[in-house]
Order: structure tokens, then C-alpha cells, then sequence
């Protein structure tokens, strides 16, 4: 059985996707948002890296994904990203797990089929993969995405 945890960073918001691997197809496992906006920054590392380390504990995963950092036009948001990112690599790398990273584009085209889609176009296309009754919420799809992009892959 093969099982994926993927991760979107995110300072304010770090998403989360699992997904077991049964006879060559993804299927859900469970999804959420690590939501950090009312703590400080070094809080809310801390906050990502326990509730990574819980999730990795109870859901047991056999890979990580996680999204890549893009640079934006904004230095202190890209260095508070890299943090995030940072955090949740360190919860990872304590369970000796092997991690994959992705771009933001390549995420979107394997999944998506375009490489600049929409947010709405994301949580859309993994509900259909995924066979969901409903939308999940943006960091959770996009975490979701990251998942099934390292299944595609070969991961």
C-alpha cells in the first residue's frame, strides 16, 4: 500500500492531502488546513512542524510531496513562505521519509492539464479524481493536488 502526504506551505495557511494508492488508482484519505493567522511567526512554525508531526503519526504516509517555493515580488512574503516550508520539511525529515518536490506549474499541469490554473480549477479537478462530495478548501485541494501530482509522476 502506498500512501501520500501533500503539503502546500504557508505562513498564515498550510495545507494538507493524503492519499492511498489502491490497485493503481489515488483514492482520499483525509485533507485539512493548519490555520495560523492569529500567532507570531515563530509560533506559528512551531505550529506547523506539531501538527505535521501528528498528522505523519496518524495517517502514516509512505512519501511526501510538497510544493516548491516560487518567488514573488514580495521578498519578506517569500522568506515567511520559505520558513513554513522549512518547518514542515524538518516534521518530515524526523520520520526519515522520502520527499518530493514540486513547482506550482508543474502541479497544475498534471493535474489540472494547465500549468497556470485557477484555484477554483484545482479544487475542482481533484474533487472529480477523487471522486469527492464536495469541494475541499483551497489549501487542502492544492495539497491534494501536490498528492496526486507525485502519483502521476512516478512517485
Amino acid at each position: 500500500m502506498q500512501r501520500i502526504l501533500g503539503i502546500d506551505p504557508g505562513s498564515r495557511k498550510t495545507g494538507f492531502g493524503i492519499i492511498e494508492i489502491i490497485n493503481h488508482k489515488p483514492h482520499y484519505v483525509a485533507s485539512g488546513v493548519i490555520k495560523l493567522e492569529a500567532l507570531e511567526l515563530a509560533q506559528r512554525l512551531e505550529q506547523i512542524f506539531t501538527d505535521l508531526q501528528t498528522i505523519i503519526k496518524q495517517y502514516q504516509p509512505n512519501s511526501v510531496a510538497i510544493e516548491q517555493v516560487f518567488m514573488s515580488n514580495n521578498p519578506n512574503s517569500a522568506l515567511k513562505l520559505g520558513q513554513a516550508r522549512g518547518a514542515a520539511l524538518t516534521a518530515v525529515a524526523i520520520h526519515h521519509l522520502p520527499i518530493a518536490e514540486y513547482a506550482a506549474r508543474k502541479i497544475k499541469q498534471v493535474v489540472v492539464g494547465y500549468g497556470q490554473a485557477e484555484k477554483v480549477q484545482i479544487q475542482m479537478m481533484v474533487m472529480s479524481l477523487l471522486k469527492l462530495n464536495k469541494k475541499p478548501q483551497a489549501d487542502a485541494a492544492d495539497a491534494l493536488a501536490t498528492a496526486l501530482c507525485h502519483f502521476h509522476s512516478g512517485g
